[in-house]
């Protein structure tokens, strides 16, 4: 016995299912028994659940319009397959990232194939992000993470140098102030280019130095497309289960009301 109290003091997930267990029975519980003990068990109960389905049908409700509570996978970055990381300036047009090839001048430095890389970009409708927007970061972020699976790159030998950012249109949108229909999405595009860095030497005791990008060597190209994700699916799966559920029991309770009416409305029968 000791060691049974001992285990649910001590053992988080005990205690966790107990703490549900006992909040459920006593919330819970407390009310159908008042219930009950005022209208019957069968009636108790079936207004016990249909004000317990409503509750959570208005929850689920509150949680997908404000994208709380029970979420799904967020938005994030994801891979184009075979096409995701692209390491010269012709596997660009190979891609379909851009629509022509590239016309890189024979001789060009690295820097200067960057810059004819830059204006085939805007010329072909990309918008370059800016640094200080919050898109640049997280775009920047996930094509890090690629780039270091596919081995590209280790950590600290290289840099992102811009964003180039396409697609993504809402529709059917009416103006710009009214969107709220816009439930369709145009595929959107993300291209960050990342300049390596030239290796540097750490000593202990001193300050590290700054990252200076190798002039010597090509910009690398990393292609993504925006995952909208399901952050409010959960929540509609629940507002539409409980939903169903809190109907049924009020026809039910109608149905009880209505056969309860007639009965009483009717002739006695008389006795023989």
């Amino acid at each position: 016995m000791i060691s049974a109290l001992l285990a649910i003091g001590w053992e988080p997930e005990i205690r966790g299912a107990l703490t549900v267990i006992i909040a459920i029975a006593v919330l819970c519980g407390s009310v159908y028994l008042i219930l009950a003990t005022n209208l019957g068990a069968r009636l108790g109960i079936l207004i016990a659940l249909a004000g317990l389905s409503g509750w959570i049908m208005l929850m689920g409700l509150v949680w997908m319009i404000y994208g709380i509570g029970l979420k799904g996978p967020e938005p994030s970055w994801v891979a184009v397959p075979g096409r995701t990381v692209l390491q010269d300036d012709g596997a660009l047009f190979q891609a379909s990232v851009l629509q022509t090839q590239v016309d890189v001048p024979a001789g060009s430095t690295p820097a200067e194939s960057a810059q004819v890389v830059q204006d085939q970009f805007i010329a072909e409708g990309w918008e370059r992000l800016p640094e200080d927007d919050p898109s640049f970061g997280q775009a920047a972020a996930s094509a890090s993470v690629f780039l270091e699976e596919s081995g590209a790159f280790a950590a600290g030998q290289f840099t992102p140098v811009a964003v180039y950012d396409t697609g993504g249109e809402r529709w059917p949108m009416i103006n710009e102030s009214l969107d709220f229909f816009a439930f369709r999405h145009d595929p959107h595009f993300v291209v960050v280019e990342v300049a390596p860095l030239v290796e540097t030497r750490t000593e202990p005791g001193r300050a590290p130095t700054p990252p200076v990008i190798d002039e010597t060597q090509p910009h690398q190209y990393v292609y993504m497309v925006r995952d909208l994700g399901a952050q409010r699916q959960p929540a509609l799966f629940v507002m539409l289960g409980s939903g169903i559920v809190f109907f049924a029991l009020c026809w039910l309770l109608h149905r009880r009301e209505r056969i309860l009416t007639m009965n009483r409305s009717s002739s006695p029968v008389p006795v023989t």
